[in-house]
């Protein structure tokens, strides 16, 4: 099966590369894909900076081995639809994944090419090829004003045309439950999924406790900051701990979001040199292990959310406690995944410091909470997230293999590819090849192994 996996992808420095990374891993380590990515053009990132606060410079970044990766995409261009779609004919894949948040392609200081990028998925399918989008977030679910957006009705305008745009693809995955129903329910969505945003490791390993506060209790928060993401009430809340906890550590990872550059050297700058605070700047992925491995709590200091974490699904994948603001996506993601999570008061930065000391005065609640977490790591490891999408992939070319053959008709599909006791094709959209539960609204791609465990591409 060829698939093009379209995406930000390392060396880049721009949002969601670290998880296309991962994506991408998993489908070169199978010997029935063969995988182009078609990422973004490189440049210099002025937001993602070093340690020392010095940019990441694009002749300082090699393309990462073992990749077959094409850059035929510019951020911010209006050319991106063309230039992905030329590509795209030329490879002739079977697959053409995109993984995506709505600023993928250009920040909403440029609209024009931030809806020309959004448009590429239709356009592809346009173009006679199978389309998927994995889409990381939702604009009814972003607080535009913590995410510093301004014109906000005329955004939400452009937002809710771009929504229909994406919709247009065969199918999109959505990574919380709640996104589900508001594109089932706002927009009549028929080809939308159910999935899991998954954990990083191939297998996760149980969490050393030798590691963890030797000598030193370490608080981590890790992301791309500066507008909803910010730091200024954890820098508030571990004075405050500070005085529970004396061997606390404050250790500040990651970029800048590519909007607010120098924010997160401001806010080191500001802090008194005797708090024992270390600002790492952008980690890279070699160093991630080690640093998430001596963490005793992954905080997650957000005035708001605009999806599910990727440093809570981190936290499983090394069982570490989470401290993180009580926000509606963070609650869903709780909820769907059970992960163990302390919320605090978003703003309130004593309530915040009351949660991480609740934690780091209790060995047995720290070890409880980070037991809990790796058990919710292992149920949604990448590879397996990986592997439900690759099952789908094949139901569908199995599908279209059928319709092209004459004996397309939805019984023979059900016979072929599901076990119709639990699962059952929408009669209303064949062509989107929309799972539903029997008796239920709920379509999930997370359960796909269970589902059809006979699907392959030799049955087709």
């Amino acid at each position: 099966m060829k698939i093009c996996l379209v995406a930000t992808f390392p060396p880049s420095g721009r949002q969601l590369n670290e998880y296309a990374y991962y994506i991408a891993r998993e489908l070169q380590a199978n010997p029935q894909v063969e995988l182009t990515v078609l990422a973004d053009e490189l440049t210099n990132y002025a937001f993602a900076t070093d340690q020392d606060g010095n940019p990441l410079k694009t002749d300082e970044q090699p393309e990462l081995p073992g990749f077959n990766v094409i850059r035929c995409w510019k951020f911010g261009s209006l050319a991106t639809p063309v230039r992905l779609l030329d590509t795209i004919r030329k490879l002739k894949p079977d697959v053409v994944w995109y993984n995506l948040v709505f600023s993928s392609f250009a920040t909403p200081e440029k609209p024009f090419a931030a809806f020309a990028g959004l448009s590429a998925p239709a356009l592809t399918r346009a173009a006679g090829f199978y389309t998927h989008i994995t889409l990381h977030h939702i604009i009814e679910h972003v607080d535009f004003s913590a995410a510093g957006v301004r014109l906000e009705r005329l955004f939400r305008i452009g937002s809710n045309l771009s929504t229909r745009a994406l919709l247009k693809a065969n199918s999109v995955s959505v990574l919380l439950s709640r996104y589900h129903h508001t594109l089932r329910t706002k927009y009549s969505a028929q080809n939308v999924l159910l999935s899991t945003h998954g954990t990083f490791a191939s297998i996760p390993s149980p969490p050393d406790f030798t590691k963890r506060g030797n000598p030193d209790k370490r608080i981590l928060a890790i992301g791309h900051w500066g507008t909803y993401k910010r730091l200024e009430t954890l820098m508030e809340a571990f004075p405050l701990v500070l005085k529970k906890i004396p061997n606390a550590k404050l250790i500040v990872a990651g970029a800048n979001h590519h909007t607010k550059i120098g924010y997160w050297e401001s806010i080191r700058d500001a802090q008194p040199p005797s708090l024992p605070i270390e600002f790492r700047g952008y980690v890279p992925e070699e160093a991630i292990p080690e640093l998430f491995a001596s963490t005793s709590i992954v905080a997650i200091p957000y005035d708001s959310a605009t999806g599910s974490s990727g440093p809570a699904h981190q936290a499983c994948e090394y069982g570490i406690p989470i401290v993180c603001a009580d926000l509606p996506d963070f609650r869903a993601m709780v909820a769907d995944e059970d992960m163990a999570v302390r919320f605090y008061k978003p703003g309130n930065a004593v309530d915040l410091a009351e949660q991480l000391i609740a934690i780091l005065q209790s060995p047995a609640h720290e070890y409880e909470m980070a037991e809990q977490n790796h058990i919710a790591g292992l149920e949604m490891m990448i590879g397996n997230v990986v592997n439900n999408y690759i099952r789908w992939f094949k139901l569908q070319r199995c599908k279209r293999m059928l319709r092209k053959s004459g004996a397309g008709d939805k019984q023979r599909l059900q016979r072929t590819a599901v076990d119709d006791r639990t699962t059952s094709f929408d009669a209303a959209d064949p062509e989107s090849g929309l799972l539903t539960r029997a008796g239920s609204q709920a379509s999930d791609i997370r359960d796909l192994s269970a589902a059809h465990p006979r699907v392959d591409a030799s049955e087709c």
